[in-house]
Formats: C-alpha cells, sequence, structure tokens
C-alpha cells in the first residue's frame, strides 16, 4: 500500500514546487520594480556659512530740545528794553528783557539810608556800653535795628536784579510774545529759550527688551522731514518703570546736532541694535517647520532628505539663526518640504533663477 503511493505523492510535491518557485521568482521582481519607480523630489537647497548677523528692534519717537524753557518775568513791570533778535542764539547770562526799575531803585536808596543810620546808632551805643554810659539792651536793640536794615537792602536788591531778565542757559531763543512799553505780569509768557545741540529723542520699546537696552547703547534717528538722513546718538536713560497700559518701556537718548538741521517736535524712526553675531548660521525662515514637539528642518545626506531638529536664536525679515542642530556646511533644504518624507532622494534646483519665457 505504501509503495502505491509514492507516484502520486512525488507528482503532487513537483506541483508544489513549482507553485512555490513561481512565487519566489515574484517576490524578487517586485522590489527591483518599485525601487525603479521611486520618486526624486525636487527642492531649493543652501550650504550654511557663518555670517554677521545683527538684530534691530524699531520705535517711533520725537525729537525734543536737550533743555527748553518758557521765559517768565517774576515780578511784575513794564518791558522797557528788549536786547536779542528772534530765532538766534543767545549766551547764559545774556540780557533778554528790562523791566522799569524806577520804583525799586527809589525803595533800595531808601534802605540803604536807613541802614546807614542803624550802623550809626550801633557804633554810638557799642561805645557807650563800652564805657559803661548804657546798658547792654540798648546795644541789642541797635543791634537787631542794624541787621533788620542789611536784610531790607538786600531784598530791594534782589528785587531790583528780577527787574532785568537773562538767559538761563546758552541756546536758541524763539518768537517773542510781548512788545516794548507792555505791562506784564509774572504769569505772563515773554519767550521761548531752547537748546539744540545735542537734542533728545524720546521713545518706547516693549517691555520684552528690558534686560537688553542698556545706557550708551547707540541708536540710530531718521527724521521724516529730512528724508534720507540718519542720524546716530546714544541711550543716556531708560525709565526703570515699565508703563502697565501699553507694556513698555520710555528711553531717551541723545543725538549730536552742530549744524541745527534736527528741530524740537520733529518725528522720529529710531532703530536700535539689540544683539549680533558674528558668525552666525542662518536659514531662510521657509526652511523652518514647526511641529509639536519642536522645530525642525531637513538637510540633504547622500542625495536624500533628513529632519533635523533645531533651535532657534536672533531673528531677521525672512530669515533665522540656528543655535544647534546644524553644522557649517550641512546643506538645508529652504523649499519643496511639503511633498518630503525622511528618507526621500532629492535633487536641488533652482527655482528662482529665470528661465525661458520668464521675466
Amino acid at each position: 500500500m505504501r509503495g502505491l503511493c509514492l507516484v502520486p505523492c512525488t507528482i503532487a510535491g513537483a506541483a508544489v514546487a513549482a507553485v512555490l518557485a513561481l512565487g519566489v521568482a515574484g517576490l524578487g521582481v517586485a522590489p527591483a520594480q518599485a525601487q525603479s519607480k521611486v520618486r526624486i523630489v525636487a527642492v531649493e537647497a543652501i550650504t550654511l556659512e557663518p555670517t554677521p548677523l545683527v538684530e534691530t528692534v524699531f520705535s517711533i519717537g520725537d525729537f525734543v530740545a536737550n533743555e527748553g524753557v518758557t521765559i517768565r518775568p517774576e515780578v511784575d513791570g513794564r518791558i522797557v528794553e528788549i536786547s536779542f533778535e528772534e530765532g538766534q542764539p543767545v549766551t547764559r547770562g545774556q540780557l533778554l528783557f528790562r523791566l522799569d526799575a524806577s520804583i525799586y531803585q527809589a525803595q533800595l536808596r531808601e534802605a540803604e539810608a536807613r541802614l546807614n543810620l542803624s550802623r550809626q546808632n550801633y557804633d554810638r551805643a557799642a561805645k557807650m556800653n563800652l564805657k559803661g554810659h548804657s546798658s547792654g539792651e540798648i546795644l541789642d536793640r541797635a543791634l537787631s535795628e542794624k541787621r533788620i536794615n542789611e536784610a531790607n537792602v538786600e531784598v530791594n536788591k534782589a528785587r531790583l536784579e528780577k527787574m532785568r531778565i537773562v538767559a538761563p542757559f546758552t541756546g536758541t531763543i524763539g518768537l517773542r510774545r510781548v512788545s516794548l512799553g507792555e505791562f506784564v505780569e509774572a504769569k505772563n509768557e515773554l519767550v521761548t529759550l531752547v537748546s539744540l545741540d545735542p537734542l533728545k529723542v524720546e521713545f518706547r520699546l516693549p517691555e520684552r527688551y528690558y534686560r537688553i537696552i542698556r545706557n550708551g547703547g547707540d541708536i540710530r534717528a531718521e527724521p521724516d522731514a529730512l528724508p534720507g538722513e540718519v542720524f546716530e546718538g546714544q541711550i543716556y536713560a531708560i525709565s526703570p518703570v515699565i508703563d502697565i497700559n501699553g507694556r513698555s518701556i520710555a528711553v531717551k537718548a541723545k543725538v549730536a546736532n552742530p549744524e541745527r538741521r534736527l528741530r524740537p517736535g520733529m518725528f522720529a524712526r529710531v532703530s536700535l541694535l539689540v544683539d549680533q553675531r558674528i558668525d552666525a548660521l542662518v536659514v531662510p525662515e521657509s526652511a523652518i517647520m514647526q511641529r509639536g514637539d519642536g522645530q525642525f528642518v531637513y538637510r540633504i545626506l547622500e542625495d536624500k532628505a533628513v529632519l533635523a531638529k533645531v533651535s532657534l536664536g536672533l531673528r531677521q525679515t525672512g530669515r533665522v539663526e540656528v543655535v544647534a542642530g546644524l553644522s557649517k556646511g550641512d546643506t538645508v533644504i529652504t523649499a519643496g518640504q511639503i511633498k518630503l518624507r525622511p528618507g526621500y532622494r532629492v535633487k536641488v534646483v533652482d527655482y528662482a533663477a529665470p528661465g525661458p519665457g520668464k521675466q
């Protein structure tokens, strides 16, 4: 019985073996066909080289006078002299206005006469007291009267001096608001005086820059009134208080203005150097892909796309610094990532280069 089954079994085994051989042959063909159909993705890329990078913050502000004051009289009086030309430079201590001082001059002469008499009375009382012919009380009264009259003389001299209105500092005088012969009171505005060199620039910065800005930091100010001109200056004052309404910091800088081209009240566009790198690795922002666990880029390794996690630093318009995850000489894909997966083969092309018929 066992011998009779040998032939059928052998035929069946041969058939199975043939089927298995065909299957194995089929499996061997499929990878080759798939490999021949692998698509090469066209991408744009750059090779990383160290480059200088500067981070600049922009703000708007105003030019203001380094020193500015509205001149007012301290006493009432009639203007009898105006000793300046409007809009012209004046020096500290220069006479600007003189008020009629005739009454105060008379009062001063009266006070000086009383002082002379009180001095004579005191001298006599001192001699009498020395000889024992008068009491100490009489001498004390004479001394007190002399001191009161000395004080009255000083008061009248100070009052007389206030009839002369002088420039408190060197600067440029403005347009006067009074005329010769006009009676003015202590509250009246006579003229403005400003110092034009240097000028101050007042502006604000977001609070996130509080730890970075410092006194002595360089700024560039561009006035709209002088297109194309840039004036450099330095920060000299930073508010210790952050404005809770706008979450901003008030900053003041000084700008040299020797030619007096800048004027207080001009609008200023201010730029401030916040940070800089000498040898930064910079990629276009288009190269950065945001995923749940961080930022990534594709770099090219042996014609294949390799995903790399990166840490970012300074930013500029359209560019960003990579501080970790890449090295000098790496080739980074900047466009075409949407079609990529890790391990895909890539071919670098220049989409930006104009071809036939392109403008």
